[in-house]
């Protein structure tokens, strides 16, 4: 009977009840005795808030990670926030492939829709090569910040348990850190920033950049010129700019503020970290209820963009944004078609582009709008909160815990449809894309 709903679900439903069933297991997991420390209790909305900041690698938190979880607890979390990373289907392919199951036409719709692909063939070799490639990462990140980190801490396996949990969620944006307050203690420590700032972009970039990349690097291109897709160099030229912009505008907004007395070093590495964090991170090196206002809307603007459709992260993606400001450019142009890199983008991915955007605005002012009424916050501090859980970014001005039943929910909801995509949280409705059999004439309306 199971069996046979399930058939009956299209695959963009199938994720969500999968993603669903993760959630559940990971509040089992992470409510196990051998996983808190002793003494810890908390409420059942808190332990579920967590397992679903973890499968959707957002890293807003209730609890300090550190004081709450055991070793075996963060072990188990960092588990968790693979399936939120890599993604419930394609980290469950990777096991099935290892266990000798066939791979047939329903799991491969379900992976090409929990990676937002477009086709079914090559599937399964991708996840293998996302599976490769993220694990390769976290394991080069935990062994160079494992070793960096013997310099703060006295015992080799504390350091390297620091090295690997923040490596992991950098690597998968979750933004969890178990030092009680994130990067703060290594504010001057440019290093470590470096390495961070590295793994966070590559986790958040997009799975296909990342193997594009990698083919380009390990064929031999001679005669021919090995050209990138469209999708690789906008993502590119998207996420860099975002983070030079962003860097830009919080040094000029702040230069007044908070780095009055800071060194231009300082500025810099503050400014740079930051703008970086706001793709789906969720890390920061300073308190961020210290920048002004301006200062926190625009972070707030950035992390509602997030990160890069097939990543880690969340938002409405860097490519949705691209295409929207691209088609304000052309229209005011008096151009029909959006051409870029030498080529034209699809009509049907300028509509998606144009869902998206109205769907996550939508979201996040009916968020912001319940909270103001559920919640005694400024306008500003849920503006920040709604849109860090909506980019599953993770940033907060410390106000999470503080949050009624009601908020959490509201949050829990935005981190999850974060994760998920709009795309496939819209085809929920439906089971597949419909073709009208008759059309109407059409008419002209007076727009704007």
């Amino acid at each position: 009977m199971k069996t046979r709903l399930l058939n009956k679900l299209s695959p963009a439903q199938l994720i969500i009840v999968y993603y669903v069933v993760s959630v559940t297991i990971s509040t089992i997991l992470l409510n196990l005795p051998v996983s808190l420390k002793p003494g810890v209790e908390w409420e059942f909305i808190d332990i579920l808030f967590m397992a679903v900041s973890a499968v959707s690698v957002t890293g807003l938190s209730v609890v300090d990670v550190g004081q709450t979880f055991s070793t075996t607890g963060l072990f188990l979390l960092m588990f968790v926030l693979q399936f939120g990373g890599i993604g419930i289907m394609s980290l469950g392919t990777f096991f099935w492939l290892i266990l000798g199951r066939k791979i047939g036409l329903k799991e491969r719709q379900l992976i090409m829709t929990d990676q937002n692909q477009t086709k079914l063939s090559g599937l399964v070799k991708l996840l293998i090569q996302i599976v490769q490639i993220i694990l390769f990462i976290e394991i080069a990140g935990a062994i160079i910040l494992g070793l960096y980190f013997l310099n703060y801490f006295p015992d080799w396996k504390e350091a390297f348990l620091h090295g690997l949990f923040l490596s992991v969620s950098a690597t998968t944006n979750a933004g969890f850190d178990i030092s009680g307050s994130s990067m703060i203690p290594y504010a001057k420590d440019y290093f470590i920033q470096i390495i961070t700032i590295i793994l966070i972009t590559l986790g958040a970039i997009g799975f296909p950049v990342l193997i594009e990349v990698k083919e380009y690097f390990s064929r031999n291109h001679y005669p021919y010129k090995y050209r990138f897709s469209l999708f690789t160099k906008i993502t590119s030229f998207t996420f860099g700019a975002l983070i030079v912009v962003g860097t830009v505008l919080i040094f000029l907004l702040e230069r007044n503020g908070f780095f009055t007395d800071k060194t231009w070093t300082e500025t810099f590495f503050y400014s740079l970290f930051i703008s970086s964090n706001t793709r789906s991170g969720g890390l920061t090196t300073m308190d961020v209820n210290q920048f002004s206002e301006p200062t926190t809307l625009l972070l707030s603007f950035l992390m509602f963009i997030g990160a890069s459709p097939s990543s880690v992260g969340g938002g409405i993606r860097t490519t949705t944004f691209a295409i929207m400001f691209l088609f304000v450019i052309n229209f005011a142009t008096g151009n029909r078609a959006i051409k870029v890199f030498k080529r034209e983008i699809c009509e049907e991915d300028i509509y998606k582009a144009v869902a998206v955007m109205t769907m996550g605005l939508t979201m996040c002012f009916l968020s912001i709008f319940i909270m103001t009424i559920t919640e005694s916050l400024t306008i500003s501090e849920i503006i920040f909160e709604v849109c860090s859980a909506f980019g599953s970014v993770g940033l907060s001005l410390g106000i999470t815990a503080k949050l009624s039943f009601t908020g959490k929910i509201v949050v829990m909801i935005l981190m999850f449809i974060g994760r998920v995509g709009i795309i496939s949280f819209l085809f929920i409705i439906g089971r597949q894309e419909k073709t009208g059999h008759y059309q109407y004439p059409k008419e002209k309306i007076i727009i704007g």
